[in-house]
């Protein structure tokens, strides 16, 4: 933290109402609070270390507090853009691999931001418009949904974890209480509906477990975990079909990181698009994304559930999120809440995944939305369509030995070349 304050000049930092104090420490503890039922399940879906995740959130934050020289107030942490690259590349090149396109994928941010200072912020809205990027985001969210339902009735794989009728209850209590949450809730809860999800649901699970003597949540996790662990970093591989198939996935959260900056300088009334600037925001996206994986952990991205909150307790102070950064990578050497965390049962995440899932999906309605009339022209009708049924349908391209494209990254590539490629409507 020393470091990044001493690259951080303060008269800018003043002018961006960057304060660091002790008083922002608990208003920066319940920042982390709000994105942390968002971070850990990334971890917890991919099979990546929880303990990384929140080393690399809070790291990524501090990252991308010192390229913007401290004027945004925004916290990083996973993206869940990534999670069934993630999960595939896994089980195709290993994690060493896949984290190394992870952090590639970092570096196409780096790129993109240079981009911008070549050619100005409206060459990436005229590169990827909402036509491509609607029904990736779709895809993205649509492509989840098996995991989410195998989740949910309590199988992994060809294995039934846990039987079906005690799965879907538990699944059930947590979809409820997360859904209740959001739509009832008020004040600080309204923006924690994970966090009372999981509560709720592993609470389900403790008095079902007592009732029929079943063991639902694995006590000797928590008991056996060490009080203090190191998180469990990867040393990454750049394999380049990992690599060539991860980055095609960056085209989305690139795109909506433009929407979280808009809607932060909302909040602030501040116009972080110009100071600190666009393309210097996408620059400390891009090397929080890239330290990430170097390190093992999941890519990074702003998170909307702490733009919420910002908004709610009107602390706009950039520094609460430096506090927040401290307090994850300090949480992230806790080795009994990693204990805590793998404790959770399958189906309890399961019932939180179909609504969550289901959410990213709405997010692609929207961006389409935007298109209005237009979005029953023929040439982006065309465009959605072929899309979405590359990226939901598994087909697969391979291009020589051991590099193939697949999923949402072909149907991104397949958005992209099409937009620049199809004729205009006729009039």
């Amino acid at each position: 933290m020393t470091a990044a304050r001493e690259q951080i000049p303060a008269s800018e930092m003043q002018a961006a109402g960057y304060k660091f104090t002790l008083k922002q420490a608990l208003t920066g503890a319940q920042m982390l609070f709000v994105a942390f039922g968002a971070l850990v399940l990334v971890p917890l879906l991919t099979g990546l270390d929880p303990s990384v995740a929140l080393f690399t959130a809070g790291l990524g934050t501090l990252i991308f507090q010192i390229v913007t020289r401290g004027q945004v107030p925004v916290f990083l942490a996973s993206s869940f853009a990534f999670i069934a690259p993630i999960i595939y590349g896994v089980q195709t090149w290993g994690m060493a691999a896949t984290t190394g396109g992870l952090a590639a994928a970092g570096l196409l941010y780096v790129a993109l931001s240079f981009a911008i200072r070549a050619f100005g912020s409206g060459f990436l809205h005229r590169l990827l418009p909402p036509v491509v990027v609607g029904p990736v985001i779709m895809v993205i969210g649509l492509s989840l949904a098996p995991v989410a339902v195998n989740m949910a009735t309590g199988l992994a794989g060809d294995t039934q974890v846990m039987p079906r009728n005690t799965a879907l209850l538990l699944a059930a209590v947590s979809l409820g209480t997360t859904m209740l949450t959001a739509i009832l809730g008020r004040g600080i809860m309204r923006i924690v509906p994970i966090l009372a999800g999981v509560a709720a649901g592993c609470a389900a699970a403790l008095i079902l477990g007592a009732v029929t003597g079943q063991s639902l949540i694995s006590t000797a996790a928590i008991a056996d975990a060490p009080w203090f662990k190191v998180p469990g970093f990867v040393a990454p591989e750049f394999n380049l079909a990992a690599i060539l198939f991860i980055l095609p996935v960056a085209i989305a959260p690139a795109i909506e990181h433009f929407g979280d900056i808009l809607a932060i300088s909302n909040v602030t009334k501040r116009d972080y698009m110009e100071k600190p600037g666009i393309q210097n925001t996408m620059l400390g996206d891009g090397l929080a994304t890239a330290a990430a994986g170097l390190l093992g952990g999941p890519p990074n991205t702003t998170y909307s559930e702490v733009t919420g909150a910002v908004t709610l307790t009107r602390a706009f102070n950039p520094a609460i999120m430096t506090w927040a950064a401290i307090f994850a990578i300090a949480l992230s050497f806790a080795g009994k809440l990693s204990g805590a965390l793998s404790a959770i049962p399958m189906p309890v995440m399961g019932g939180i995944m179909i609504l969550l899932f289901g959410m990213v999906t709405v997010v692609g309605l929207s961006v389409l939305a935007k298109l209005g009339e237009a979005l029953t022209e023929a040439r982006n009708m065309v465009i959605i369509s072929t899309v979405l049924i590359i990226g939901l349908g598994g087909l697969t391209l391979e291009f020589g030995e051991g590099f193939t494209l697949a999923g949402i990254g072909l149907s991104g590539v397949a958005g992209l070349l099409l937009n620049l490629i199809l004729p205009k409507q006729r009039d």
